[in-house]
């Protein structure tokens, strides 16, 4: 087990809405009014994904084999679909069942939450603060009746509405030309996890090791999601830390609020299944 609890400082009290750092243009209002919101309370222990290897490893001579509980790099030859759904479906399909989140999704959330586990050990993310971002952002890339494919991507492609201005929200003229978008004037946010292609420039991550940096697709989202919230030694075990994170990813008061919601009672439901 590993605790997402990690959400302590129950009691500190921050105001942070329009202080949080660049260079992720959140999709929130245009002028957001500060706000002063109690940092989040603790989450419940979190069952921390466990990895199949896809290759047996060599036992020790001097003593019994260690548990692989860090993401197996997988040759992209062997392995043309990448390797979270490999090394984590025995973890994702009974997480499924509890959580309601489809199995294919927490696989990408098990694999981006290992690797910064390994490599950012500091930032102490958990898979459910992912998964709560990813419920809001897109219904963990099922929004509008798609499902997920075995290769991560969506049935269709996840697009935004145009950031024009309209309906409250920012302005932000296109920045790809419309590659990933198809508009080349106002960005979108695309893909499960919902990142503007300006800010996926910037973050975007590669979970297969296959050169491909596509945002539709929810291990690599996930990935990038994943390195932005650990972003300027961010401690996710601090409740403020958290909240910061949080609203760097969409600078709104409601927005934390449901992402911390989704993240607990996943983390409820979660409890117990190993």
């Amino acid at each position: 087990m590993v605790s997402g609890g990690a959400l302590a400082c129950a009691s500190l009290v921050v105001a942070v809405l329009g202080t949080v750092a660049a260079p992720l243009p959140d999709r929130g209002l245009a002028s957001p009014s500060p706000v002063a919101m109690a940092a989040p309370a603790a989450l419940p222990d979190v069952p921390e994904p466990d990895a199949t290897p896809v290759a047996p490893s060599t036992p020790s001579t001097s003593g019994p084999a260690r548990t692989v509980t860090v993401p197996v790099q997988i040759p992209v030859k062997e392995n043309p679909l990448g390797g979270p759904q490999l090394a984590y479906a025995a973890w994702a399909a009974r997480l499924s069942r509890v959580t309601g989140i489809p199995a294919r999704a927490l696989e990408a959330y098990a694999n981006a939450h290992a690797v910064l586990a390994a490599s950012r050990p500091s930032c102490h993310l958990t898979w459910v603060t992912l998964a709560g971002i990813a419920a809001v952002e897109s219904q963990h890339g099922t929004i509008g009746g798609r499902t997920l494919l075995p290769d991560g991507r969506p049935s269709s492609p996840i697009i935004g509405v145009p950031l024009d201005g309209a309906n409250g929200n920012r302005a932000i003229a296109a920045t790809d030309g419309g590659l990933l978008t198809g508009d080349k004037v106002w960005e979108h946010a695309v893909g499960p996890f919902q990142f503007i292609p300006s800010a996926w420039a910037v973050w975007r991550a590669d979970a297969h090791g296959d050169g491909k940096t596509d945002p539709q697709n929810i291990d690599n989202a996930a990935l990038a999601a994943a390195k932005y919230l650990c972003a300027d030694n961010r401690n996710l075990a601090n409740g403020e830390d958290w909240l910061r994170a949080i609203l760097a990813y969409n600078n709104s008061l409601d927005y934390a609020k449901s992402v911390y919601g989704f993240a607990q009672i996943y983390a409820r439901n979660a409890r117990g299944i190993t």
